[in-house]
């Protein structure tokens, strides 16, 4: 019997980040491949660590040893599906690695917004010399929808600017960062009261469309959504005709239902709407902090720890 633990990562790793994972026990070996290679390598994994949106299905049945699947990102909703529901497989994600890029980013849309960025950014284009009306973020509420590793960062970072923070979440919990904490039933409250309403939820069936052309209409007409969960959060079509009407006053997108964002998609012609392609977790430092996590959990793994992230696949987060 091979006394191996061996670990396939769907993506390529420098030597040191091998080194740091090998590091943990002398058992573990470790390999790389890319996506496009995986049916060559997965039957000898006892460990895959592949993306989040890789659909793994059709190599699940030659997989015979796999035993665990650590995922590089947090979301998880492309690895789940039926055959891995109902086997023993354990599957973890890489949550808590990316609150720093992401709460940056919110930020980032959030003061676009408040100083007009986003408008004279387009001005300058044309090399035209316009002001526009700006604001302030301070004492603004911010609403974040999904309290997890993320939204606390994000929370702390608007409570420096000294903004009104509120959130909804599952499970009510002591929050430090958090001004007033709603459970789901009172999510209604949260979009009527917020300047600014953050989406940091993981992708569902109970999330799906979570932000519909109901719950826009609950929204502040001077109020903007930022969007840095999934784009099958929304209702893109409810979320377009918010904004033609003047529901909303913008929206910060870095995700969409389809991505690449098509050309010729009506988001793009909207003054009032902040796109970025999927980008807001980018860092050079994200690969690092994903490898320092992995060889944690393998450690937890070996000697039979708890182990960090462990995803429900029937919930699906």
């Amino acid at each position: 019997m091979d006394s191996k633990l061996k670990i396939l990562v769907i993506n390529s790793l420098s030597e040191r980040q091998i080194a740091m994972i090998e590091s943990v026990d002398p058992c573990i070996e470790v390999s790389t491949c890319e996506w496009g290679e995986i049916s060559r390598h997965i039957a000898g994994a006892d460990v895959l660590v592949p993306w989040g949106w890789m659909d793994i299905s059709p190599y699940f049945a030659s997989a015979s040893r796999l035993r665990w699947i650590q995922t590089l990102s947090a979301g998880v909703e492309k690895i789940i599906f039926p055959a891995l529901i109902n086997s023993d497989v354990l599957l973890t994600s890489a949550r808590g690695i990316h609150g720093i890029p992401v709460s940056e980013h919110v930020l980032a849309m959030l003061l676009s917004f408040t100083r007009g960025l986003h408008l004279n950014l387009r001005s300058q284009v044309y090399k035209k010399w316009q002001r526009f009306p700006s604001d302030e973020a301070h004492e603004k509420t911010v609403g974040i929808i999904g309290l997890g590793s993320v939204g606390r960062i994000i929370a702390k970072k608007c409570k420096a600017l000294n903004m009104r923070v509120i959130a909804v979440k599952q499970h009510m919990s002591e929050e430090l960062f958090v001004d007033l904490l709603l459970g789901p039933e009172e999510l209604d409250h949260l979009l009527s009261s917020s300047d600014y309403v953050v989406l940091s939820v993981p992708l569902t069936p109970a999330t799906y469309h979570l932000i519909n052309a109901e719950r826009l209409q609950k929204m502040k007409q001077d109020a903007f959504l930022i969007n840095i969960s999934r784009g099958q959060v929304i209702d893109e079509k409810a979320l377009m005709d918010a904004l033609r009407a003047g529901q909303i006053a913008g929206a910060g997108l870095d995700v969409f239902d389809t991505e690449p964002l098509p050309a010729d998609h009506p988001l793009w012609n909207f003054d009032n709407v902040i796109i970025t392609p999927h980008c807001a977790a980018l860092s050079p430092y994200y690969l690092d902090r994903a490898v320092a996590l992995i060889a944690d959990n393998v450690a937890r793994y070996l000697r039979g720890r708890e182990m960090l992230n462990v995803i429900n696949k029937q919930k699906g987060y």
